[in-house]
């Protein structure tokens, strides 16, 4: 199970990096089926699934600070025997769990809050603590607009826009990445998800940075909704951008030149004006 996890999560077949991390929490609950012979031999492997599954994608801040959670609830428990390890492995997955869930939960319902009837917003990507947002102001009587732009090259952005359509209240429209400036005028606000918040720079899927500039410049408010587990200040997580297969921009052969694809850009937090998270609404 742990070795699909990482798979799943090299591939990014779970975008939402909240789900990343409970779904790599609950993975490391294949280690209670293993025998050990010692205390020490079952931290050690606990520890090397944990850096396994933190490296499977290392531009994630909540895979990094949950995974880390976990093998130090174990370590400080100090078990004497490899039952009361997995006891206290169970206990730390569990409560990991819990936080993420919870932390994203108040972060949705500090994002509706900030939504009014008839609003016009642009969002990009793929972030289920918006959408949970969206569909609680909703679900409360408030009409939105919501221009999705495709996230290319993984085309992220239509799997949003598909979840939109089945709630009440709410009349997405689809858009390419590079016809966000044409909306923008019309538009509210701009509102995404995060990757991560690291030492004054929002990382989040390429094209995140383009869209906050252009927003900034045509005077549109940018909002980022996230987890505050995902902002980093402790110097103990450093972001490494990925650069993912050139056949996802293009499946012929590159002749003659070079194919870049990288799957995160970098946002100064001077270009976002609010971020809004479990813990309240800061203005960077």
């Amino acid at each position: 199970m742990i070795d699909e996890t990482v798979a799943e999560i090299e591939a990014m077949q779970t975008h939402s990096s909240s789900v990343v991390a409970v779904k790599a929490a609950e993975a490391l609950r294949a280690l209670f089926d293993r025998e050990y012979p010692t205390v020490a031999e079952y931290i050690r492997d606990l520890e090397r699934n944990a850096s396994a599954l933190r490296r499977a994608n290392p531009s994630h801040a909540s895979l990094h600070t949950t995974q880390r959670a976990i093998v130090t609830t174990v370590e400080e428990r100090d078990p004497e025997t490899v039952e009361a390890a997995v006891t206290a492995t169970a206990d730390a997955i569990d409560r990991v769990v819990r936080e993420v869930t919870t932390a994203k939960e108040e972060a949705a319902a500090a994002a509706a809050e900030q939504f009014e009837d008839g609003d016009t917003i642009l969002t990009h990507d793929y972030s289920s603590t918006l959408l949970e947002a969206i569909e609680l102001a909703a679900s409360e009587g408030v009409h939105l607009d919501v221009y999705v732009t495709e996230a290319r090259p993984r085309f992220i952005g239509r799997k949003t826009v598909r979840t939109l359509a089945g709630i009440d209240r709410v009349t997405p429209h689809l858009l390419t990445d590079a016809a966000a400036g044409h909306v923008l005028d019309s538009c509210d606000r701009v509102v995404v998800g995060m990757t991560c918040i690291v030492d004054e720079t929002l990382y989040n899927r390429v094209g995140t940075l383009p869209i906050a500039a252009t927003a900034t410049e045509r005077g549109v408010p940018v909002t980022v909704v996230g987890s505050s587990a995902k902002i980093i200040d402790d110097g103990g997580f450093a972001f490494e951008n990925e650069h993912r297969s050139t056949t996802e921009v293009m499946r012929e052969p590159a002749e003659g030149f070079a194919v870049v694809n990288p799957a995160y850009d970098a946002t100064p937090l001077r270009l976002v004006d609010t971020v809004v998270t479990d813990t309240g609404i800061e203005t960077p």
